[in-house]
């Protein structure tokens, strides 16, 4: 399905949803036309949609408003278009009158957003084991992804997640891309943050950053003192850490956000000088060609990207577009981990999912005593 049918297959629910919308509240407020509520819906959906995407690279403080506001409102008519069809499933079974329905349909999105903005916010520590052949010693390392670093995050939650890198005791701190979401938080303090980092960083790029402006964010990053790498292998701790740009797996392989030029994992992986009787780490930022990359003796696949589709039902949607879409797996003796994010994107809601950061403990070892992925709170 190319780009222009999404296109229109979205438009299509969005006007389906406003339709449906404006029908449940003229019969909750007992109005006899359409009309009004459908152009009130109508107005919100377009501000929410004229407000994310266009302005997330504005840098004036009338459209860092805008975003916010457009952002948060996206939640909200998502959830309350959501509570409004489980109200009307549920006046199936039961009689209740426009008054009730509309109180239910008010309650259950406060509760599911009270919840969800929450949730987006409360940054949690996964905990997992991954055993590696070759390895000399016990290593800790921490994974965070899609930090989204913008209108809604900044220095200090960047300096909350350095925080929690030292607490930890980790020996180094793996970011997967989108650090950033936008210009605005692309400030000399933020990169001042990093520059004082209690541990070494190193960062691959994700899609969001391409949108941002990847030249100049990996260049800043650099003068920071981290380490940015592009489509290369680094010795660390006796360890080959692959990094590679956001790329499409193969060619002829589909995917929204990668580059439809250019070289692909397969490509860049095949010129690397990886040894596979040695211990690795890959770094990608979306969790892609599994298949791909344990034939090159990878160990630990570290990628986010999905956010867990970051709420219901986008966590279905993202479940079906990724056989490894959150949290630890095990693909033919390599450790697969897809962080669920530690940011979010649009609304900071979160809905079926976590915000998290994850301690790996690499110990020496065959793979295939690895220990499951344990959820924990910090």
């Amino acid at each position: 399905m190319n780009r222009t049918l999404i296109l229109l297959l979205v438009l299509l629910i969005l006007a389906g949803a406003v339709r449906f919308l404006a029908g449940r509240f003229a019969f909750y407020l007992g109005l006899s036309s359409l009309r009004l509520p459908i152009v009130l819906f109508g107005l919100l959906l377009l501000f929410v949609i004229s407000g994310v995407i266009p302005l997330s690279n504005h840098l004036s403080r009338w459209a860092h408003g805008v975003y916010c506001t457009a952002s948060v409102l996206m939640g909200v008519l998502w959830y309350l278009f959501l509570s409004a069809l489980v109200v009307e499933l549920f006046r199936w079974g039961f009689s209740l009158s426009p008054r009730a329905a509309l109180t239910m349909t008010l309650l259950l999105t406060s509760v599911v957003l009270g919840w969800g903005f929450l949730a987006g916010n409360l940054l949690r520590t996964s905990r997992i084991t991954c055993r590696m052949p070759g390895l000399a010693r016990e290593v800790r390392i921490m994974h965070a992804s899609d930090l989204h670093l913008g209108h809604f995050r900044g220095k200090s939650f960047l300096e909350k997640i350095l925080r929690r890198a030292a607490a930890e005791k980790v020996e180094a701190l793996f970011i997967t891309g989108d650090l950033f979401d936008g210009r605005w938080q692309l400030r000399e303090e933020v990169f001042r943050t990093l520059e004082r980092s209690p541990v070494p960083v190193v960062f691959v790029e994700g899609n969001h950053e391409r949108y941002t402006g990847a030249s100049e964010i990996k260049k800043r990053l650099r003068e920071a003192g981290v380490k940015v790498l592009e489509n290369e292998v680094m010795e660390w701790n006796g360890i080959q850490v692959v990094g590679l740009n956001y790329l499409r797996a193969g060619k002829g392989t589909k995917d929204l956000h990668a580059r439809s030029q250019g070289p692909t994992m397969k490509e860049v992986l095949a010129r690397l000088p990886l040894d596979p009787s040695r211990p690795s780490i890959l770094l990608h930022h979306a969790p892609v060609a599994p298949d791909l990359v344990v034939q090159h003796g990878i160990d630990l696949y570290l990628a986010g990207h999905t956010h867990g589709g970051q709420f219901f039902l986008f966590t279905l949607v993202a479940a079906a577009a990724h056989p490894y879409n959150k949290g630890v797996h095990d693909h033919r003796g390599m450790c697969v981990y897809v962080s669920q994010g530690a940011g979010t994107f649009g609304p900071p809601l979160r809905v079926g999912t976590r915000s998290e950061v994850a301690v790996i403990t690499l110990v020496p070892g065959e793979n295939n005593d690895r220990e499951p992925h344990k959820k924990t709170r910090s």
